[in-house]
């Protein structure tokens, strides 16, 4: 997916990644390989034609009027087909001058001594030491070079002795937000094509007689790339939006991407590389023209360590990135009444609500009528701010809600009235007897059997990872119910009585933290009847991959992980130089993990399918967690071995709790095959 999300963003960058690959950008890299004076006249002749440059501009500047959002659209289509010569450099300077930007002039940037475009640029933007100053070319001294990235032409930049200019009002700080603005955006489509390209290229290329993208490791490092360019995407997508809030938002979000958009983009390039083998590594190919463009890039906008450590001072200033949703007024003929619900329910005694919040609809206002509202995406939306603002939080329904979308859908109307209403009041408690010690991420391995009896049905197995199983009154189990079927066929998702069923034997289960948060189930010819089995038999598989038509859209919040927010609240109190860059690279992560969930929302609005965030969200998010709660450990130092301190053994607990999150739903592993496969489209 894009930087774009509304409709407009995704025809705009459609529409230009096809005129930019006419431009033929790579074939002109490569002619002009030994020419140090190049300037890519035919390509710069195109875009400002287009006004890809000025895209940002006010009409009345000779401008297209359009938003920062849009000039990153244009500039992530422009790198995903390398288009080569002026064009980041004058796109930065549109940005920070606006109208003040002289008519027909080619600027290029001069962050120190190395100034971009230096054979094309009819002025220069530099910083000197009484302020930043727009200088003629006549002005400086520019001498050109080849360099790295082989599609444009950096210079040595010397200011000539008496050079005057006309003085910017405007800061470093002003500069450096808008190179990262526009340089992420950059970074993105340089990002999108070699995603592309290795997995284009691991669908059909054969090895040892198979295609290689059905290689385990092929897979999953296809899906490492899709993680990253989609973190790289959520980091561009949210400065060019921040860019036109207030300058504390953008500062922050510019510091996310920089920490984020240019390391990412060099590791999905030298990853494009390693899928495409040997002949990446040739001069022909044209990965390293990509992978030259990210290296440049990273250099001209600065070390990403510095950007984490400026993300730390601000968090420990109390700032975060607050991404305000723009519902357009689609939410006037909602608000009203959803603000006087929530303020009802906000009115009652703290042991009244929950049953207010049922009541409603509002625990679960995506679920249908009546136990929801069927809400629409819009709605969803209002009734999460409207209840952030007052201050209230939905009760957890914890295993429900896994157990009760399934009766909704699949089960009897009296199924539906027997548990729902009262699962949601919290009368009754669930628990999940789908894992065995044999099948795990290989559920449909499961072994435990149902035969059938007089009545209904005799279940004998072991279940295992069952989360409150100790104190719960009913159980969605998953047994087979034809040995003889496929290892997909044949299972049925049964609703087991835990309290009342003789032959059910719950054992804790202690963990790595030394406590016992999960039990193992044995089921010794354990009893269900007909009417507790949901759905048809033999097609409990199906059942168990079941989600509501309706599905959730849940507002971002504007908090950072637990561990991250426990990183910061340490830092505060003093760590070293490098801990405070591994707690801001932690910030980064998880302000990209809460992007993600903000940008699948904003595609539910657009009335659009689930993009790659909310697959990717679940990979990032614990990564996120697990290497967060590490690093909260790691910055206690040796105080973590010892026990006498409540907030160290706390810390402890969680690095040690953490690490069933890449185990439990699906291993890490296994969801990058299904990533791989469903998302990405490479084989089995």
């Amino acid at each position: 997916m894009s930087i774009g999300i509304s409709d407009e963003h995704v025809e705009l960058a459609s529409s230009l990644r096809k005129w930019a690959a006419d431009l033929r950008g790579r074939e002109l890299a490569r002619a002009a390989e030994e020419d140090e004076a190049a300037t890519f006249g035919t390509a710069w002749a195109a875009l400002t034609e287009m006004g890809v440059p000025t895209i940002g501009l006010p009409e009345s500047a000779g401008g297209g009027g359009g938003t920062t959002l849009d000039v990153a659209v244009a500039l992530e289509a422009c790198g995903h087909e390398l288009v080569p010569g002026p064009l980041l450099g004058p796109a930065v300077a549109a940005l920070v001058l606006g109208e003040r930007l002289p008519a027909d002039a080619v600027v290029g940037i001069a962050l120190g001594e190395v100034a971009w475009d230096a054979p094309s640029a009819t002025h220069v933007l530099v910083g000197l030491e009484d302020g930043w100053r727009l200088l003629p070319r006549d002005a400086v001294e520019l001498t050109p070079a080849p360099g790295l990235d082989l599609s444009r032409r950096p210079g040595r930049l010397r200011v000539l002795d008496g050079s005057a200019g006309d003085r910017v009002e405007t800061s470093t700080d002003d500069v450096r937000r808008a190179v990262v603005t526009l340089a992420a955006a950059e970074a993105a489509g340089v990002a999108r094509w070699c995603l592309a390209t290795a997995v284009e290229y691991a669908k059909v290329r054969e090895q040892f007689g198979q295609r290689i993208g059905s290689f385990q490791a092929i897979k999953h490092l296809c899906a490492e790339m899709l993680e990253t360019a989609e973190s790289v995407t959520a980091a561009a997508w949210d400065v060019a939006v921040a860019a036109s809030g207030d300058d504390e938002q953008w500062t922050f979000a510019a510091d996310v991407a920089a920490a984020v958009a240019f390391d990412g983009a060099v590791e999905v390039a030298k990853s494009c590389l390693q899928v495409l083998g040997g002949i990446g590594f040739t001069f022909e190919h044209d990965v390293h023209l990509y992978l030259r463009r990210a290296i440049a890039l990273r250099a001209l906008v600065g070390d990403s360590d510095a950007a984490a450590d400026r993300l730390t001072s601000a968090a420990v200033a109390g700032v975060r990135r607050r991404v305000e949703l723009d519902l357009e007024g689609r939410d006037d003929a909602v608000r009203d009444e959803v603000r006087a619900t929530v303020e009802r329910i906000a009115a009652l005694p703290a042991e009244e609500r929950r049953a207010a919040f049922v009541e409603s609809g509002y625990l679960t206002p995506h679920w249908p009528a009546p136990y929801g509202l069927g809400a629409d995406p819009v709605t969803q939306i209002v009734i999460d701010q409207e209840l952030a603002r007052a201050g209230l939080t939905r009760p957890d329904i914890v295993i429900a809600g896994w157990a009760l979308p399934t009766i909704l859908e699949h089960g009897t109307d009296e199924q539906r009235e027997r548990f729902v209403t009262p699962s949601l009041l919290g009368d009754l408690v669930w628990c999940q007897l789908f894992s065995e010690p044999g099948a795990g991420s290989d559920l449909a391995s499961l072994r435990t059997r149902a035969e059938k009896v007089e009545g209904g049905w005799r279940l004998t197995g072991q279940k295992v990872w069952n989360s409150v199983a100790e104190r719960a009154d009913w159980g969605i189990c998953l047994a087979r119910t034809d040995p003889d079927a496929p290892k997909h066929r044949g299972i049925t998702y049964f609703l087991v009585d835990m309290r009342n069923s003789p032959g059910i034997d719950v054992r804790p289960l202690r963990e790595i933290t030394g406590k016992a948060l999960f039990n193992e189930v044995f089921l010794d010819d354990v009893f269900v009847p007909d009417e507790m089995v949901v759905g048809g038999v033999d097609d409990g598989w199906r059942l168990a991959r079941t989600t509501l038509a309706t599905e959730r859209v849940a507002m971002a919040t504007s908090r950072l992980s637990t561990s991250t927010e426990r990183a910061v609240e340490l830092a505060a109190a003093g760590v070293t130089a490098a801990q405070r860059v591994a707690v801001g690279h932690s910030i980064a992560l998880a302000t990209v993990c809460s992007l993600l969930g903000v940008r699948s929302t904003l595609r539910s609005l657009a009335g659009q399918g689930p993009g790659a965030e909310s697959s990717v969200a679940k990979l990032l998010g614990v990564r996120n967690r697990q290497d967060g709660a590490e690093l909260v450990v790691s910055l206690h130092g040796d105080r973590a071995v010892l026990g006498d301190d409540d907030a160290v053994r706390t810390d402890v607990w969680e690095l040690l709790n953490t690490r069933c999150l890449s185990i439990a739903g699906g291993t890490t592993q296994i969801l990058r095959n299904v990533a791989g496969e469903r998302i990405l489209g490479l084989p089995r």
